[in-house]
């Protein structure tokens, strides 16, 4: 999906679109990758500042925790 990723949560029937950078994150928290390195490499990978991968990871999973998606 050009990047994207598509996010179901079975027990409510919600779908959750990602985007490029979204489905990033994502992945690398199958990984099992720690919120620092995932600042890191997405920091290196999309050559942005800390404070804007910062403000973008910690937006994403402030949002995935709400939903339930992710475990604190």
């Amino acid at each position: 999906m050009g990047g994207s990723a598509v996010l179901v949560h079975l027990e409510s029937n919600r779908i959750f679109e990602l985007n490029a950078t979204g489905a990033r994150i994502w992945s690398l928290l199958e990984q099992g990758v720690r919120r620092d390195e995932i600042y890191a490499r997405l920091q290196q990978e999309f050559q942005v500042s800390s404070d804007d991968v910062a403000a973008t990871v910690d937006d994403l999973l402030a949002s995935l925790e709400r939903e339930h998606l992710i475990g604190t």
